[in-house]
């Protein structure tokens, strides 16, 4: 094969291109890792991308698998995830993983190719109107038709993508602003500045008022959320000093699992549908209730005429919006978790709290239901038992653990125990099947060393099961659990509890086999059915190197319990 000489990609060191500039400006935001894949809109950036090394591009198989795939990067190590699309379908593909990510405030760049300036409203060969498209599932996005605009776009957009609650942002940058040779001083012109509220600061009387309130607690509870994750290490640290001072018990949302850690006595559990017996009644029974970085999603408080009745509440939340918009509150402390705890912490003080202990009595009644226990028989392996053998086996190793969306979601959130933040990765607020092996993907190419496991259902995995290749081709040893039980289970288990046990459309007659799909992926693959084998499958899997699919069949009808927010508990307690 003949070798073609690449002609230099710039006159002179003080020309170069605006696809070269883009790379150069993320770079100097620290940015090292792209998840993308190419298209005509975008081959002068592809073209600068393998004239460079500072930035690793993983190539993905499908647009939308790109956006979770930098999700779960930007959720594992708290910087900013950035997904590269070519125009027309290649970013109205993202359009789901955007909306995903604004729901769980994830931070995201988009950098959207497009038609030249001059074809931009002709309908030329893939155009679409991105930003009209992406405008409800972004925190802001542009178009860059200035290109002396370039370098100051780039930068305002990875700010507002990590500024105060985080989220997504999208810049579509046209073909000809790409391969224009310029000056940098040229590309790195300055745009108007774009209007950015300051971060909210609660006030001090604000924060002494929340201090009277919880010392004044017998039956308090701290609710905390994701915000509490997206805040840093300071606000899990605070957290756990407020729990400590208090003494209060402590749950948390799906999406801020591992903030405060589950071996604690003080924990338990989530709130809500798919909560435990006993967060449930404690978060229904208690009197003052500390949000921290939550949101009081519907499924977490149920009917909201029934939520908390008795409790006055504290909502610590970055996003003033937030604050009272589902549940009103008594105090509002908008602003960072980690700053406002510290504060809180200090007006607090050392001196003693109220003795508690007829609200630890009631929650240790509560507790002793065993809300999540469940029965291993010899034939059939039961979903949970699946589960909780992965968290115990796995336990040693510290993973990272990514889920598709549906029971076996439930089920990992349950009976997984986090130590830690950013050690659970999954689709909380759009809840998007598909999302789990791509979001391992990220995590695994920001965690080359860790044992990442995506916990997935055989319907959910079937949405971007092409990106089983690209675990391949990028070297990357996830390992993938899915609890197969012939159906699309959170469907069929709401059509047995509301729709008389018609399954309709909720059956998968017509699977494929998986080990042998993953086979021809290049990946080793096992099934499991008998009970007695299932520890050895575990473990081989985590000790097998290179990407590794288990089958792992399940029993069928097994429900994920319990289904009762927190609103739905207010017969079911006797309030002293």
């Amino acid at each position: 094969m003949t070798m073609v000489a690449q002609q230099p990609l710039v006159a002179s060191k003080a020309e170069v291109s605006g696809a070269a500039f883009l790379l150069e400006q993320l770079a100097e935001l620290g940015v090292d890792t792209l998840f993308g894949y190419p298209g005509g809109a975008v081959l002068p950036l592809y073209d600068a991308l393998v004239q460079q090394d500072r930035i690793h591009h993983v190539l993905v198989r499908h647009e939308q698998a790109a956006v979770h795939a930098a999700q779960g990067y930007a959720r594992s190590t708290g910087r900013l995830g950035v997904v590269l699309v070519t125009s027309g379908p290649g970013g109205t593909n993202t359009l789901t993983g955007l909306t995903d990510a604004l729901m769980d405030s994830v931070p995201l760049l988009c950098v959207a190719g497009q038609v030249n300036r001059a074809l931009i409203g002709t309908d030329g060969f893939q155009e679409a109107n991105m930003i009209a498209l992406s405008r409800a599932a972004t925190k802001y996005n542009v178009s860059v038709r200035d290109p002396a605009q370039l370098g100051e776009l780039v930068r305002r957009c990875a700010h507002v993508a990590l500024d105060g609650r985080p989220g997504p942002v999208l810049i579509e940058v046209p073909k000809d602003v790409q391969g224009l040779v310029r000056a940098r001083a040229h590309f790195d012109g300055q745009c108007p500045p774009l209007s950015i509220a300051a971060p909210p600061r609660a006030g001090g009387a604000a924060i002494a008022k929340a201090a009277a309130l919880i010392k004044s607690a017998r039956r308090p509870i701290l609710y905390s959320g994701g915000g509490v994750i997206n805040s840093g290490a300071k606000a899990a640290a605070g957290l756990r000093e407020l729990a400590r001072l208090t003494g209060a018990p402590v749950t948390s949302t799906l999406m801020g699992l591992g903030a405060f850690p589950a071996s604690s006595p003080q924990w338990l559990g989530m709130p809500g549908m798919h909560g435990t017996y006993e967060a449930n009644l404690t978060m229904h029974g208690c009197d003052v209730m500390v949000c921290i970085g939550a949101r009081f999603d519907d499924r977490v408080t149920g009917r909201l005429d029934g939520f908390a009745p008795n409790a006055r509440k504290i909502h610590i939340d970055i996003d003033p919006s937030q604050i009272g918009k589902v549940v009103p509150v008594e105090v509002a402390l908008a602003g960072d978790c980690g700053e406002i705890l510290e504060a809180l912490l200090v007006a607090l003080g050392d001196s003693p709290f109220p003795a508690n202990d007829a609200w630890w009595a009631d929650i240790a009644g509560w507790r002793a239901e065993r809300c999540l226990d469940y029965v291993q028989g010899a034939d059939i392996i039961v979903p949970q038992h699946a589960v909780r053998r992965l968290f115990e086996l796995s336990q040693p190793h510290d993973p990272i653990i990514a889920t598709e969306v549906g029971q076996h979601q439930m089920w990992a959130a349950q009976h997984f125990g986090f130590e830690r933040p950013m050690r659970w990765l999954t689709s909380g607020g759009l809840g998007t099947m598909g999302y789990g092996l791509p979001a391992a993907i990220g995590a695994q190419v920001a965690h080359p060393e860790a044992l990442v496991i995506d916990v997935a259902g055989e319907a959910s995995i079937q949405m971007n099961i092409q990106e089983l290749a690209t675990a391949v081709q990028h070297q990357l040893p996830v390992k993938v659990f899915i609890l197969n039980n012939e159906h699309m289970g959170m469907v069929r288990q709401w059509q047995d509890m509301h729709h008389g046990g018609r399954h309709a459309h909720s059956y998968a007659s017509a699977l494929p086999d998986f080990v042998r799909l993953a086979e021809a992926y290049g990946w080793t693959g096992l099934r499991v059915s008998n009970p007695v084998a299932l520890d050895a499958t575990i473990t081989r899997m985590i000790e097998t190197p290179g990407p590794v699919l288990v089958d792992c069949c399940v029993s069928a009808l097994e429900n994920c319990l319990p289904m009762m927010p927190s609103g739905a508990a207010h017969n079911e307690i006797v309030l002293r």
